[in-house]
């Protein structure tokens, strides 16, 4: 039995199981199962390496950067970042991190683009949350040719904070919840944006998939910006996990 998984803390709604169970089924993948790993502390990782069959893991929320000094290496894309969400472990015992993030957020963002009839050129972004997810965004963003800001509690010289919005919004029409802010059971919880000034040049896209629209969304969509969930990027970074766990 090939083994995969799923190591975060909490893992009460996973995407990824049902999804790759799912897939399984699907494209009649036989002797696979994808498992949850609940782990509150990262130290509890290395019970994991001796188990029978285990071929790759993914990573969530907290651990995609705690999990850095337990890999043997980096691909490119998880130095570049700085977060892991993908874990090979290789035929020698060895064990690489990769980042899925990127791939998912940059090509659905791009797909998204193209079906509004809009372009990278001259958006500038605002992100919401400075966590591991925030990462795979920012140098996406980059790479896209996306200028940013970040945007949390504390002003830095980098940071806006959100009381600062106010004056900015309007020059930021791309605004990414990176936070996890809007998540099931706490669905009536949003970003603290000015949403009265958003106009039907933003775009709101925001990284949460349960609900499938978030208050972030439909105080947006009621200011006529356009809004995108994270399924579409949960998808395609699974996709891509899985390319990884088969080379």
């Amino acid at each position: 039995m090939t083994r995969y998984g799923l190591i975060g803390y909490p893992l009460t709604h996973s995407f990824s199981q049902r999804y790759f169970t799912e897939k399984f089924i699907r494209e009649n993948i036989a002797d696979c199962r994808y498992d949850l790993f609940e782990l509150p502390d990262i130290h509890e990782l290395p019970n994991l390496f001796n188990l029978p069959g285990l071929r790759g893991l993914n990573v969530t929320i907290p651990h995609k950067q705690a999990v850095l000094p337990y890999l043997t290496r980096l691909d490119t894309s998880a130095e570049k970042i700085g977060a892991v969400n993908v874990i090979k472990f290789e035929a020698d015992g060895s064990r690489t991190g990769y980042n899925s993030d990127y791939y998912g957020f940059r090509q659905s963002l791009a797909d998204w683009l193209v079906a509004l009839g809009r372009t990278a050129e001259g958006l500038q972004a605002l992100v919401l949350g400075t966590g591991g997810a925030s990462k795979a965004v920012t140098v996406a963003l980059t790479d896209t040719g996306i200028t940013y800001k970040y945007v949390s509690r504390t002003k830095t010289e980098s940071t806006f904070a959100y009381e600062d919005l106010q004056d900015v919004i309007i020059d930021y029409q791309l605004i990414i919840n990176c936070s996890p802010i809007g998540t099931y059971p706490h669905t009536d919880a949003a970003p603290a944006i000015p949403y009265p000034l958003l106009t039907d040049k933003h775009l709101l896209y925001d990284l949460v998939y349960n609900p499938a629209e978030t208050k972030f969304m439909q105080l947006g969509h009621e200011r006529g910006a356009s809004t995108q969930n994270g399924l579409r990027m949960l998808e395609l970074q699974a996709d891509k996990a899985w390319d990884i766990w088969q080379q």
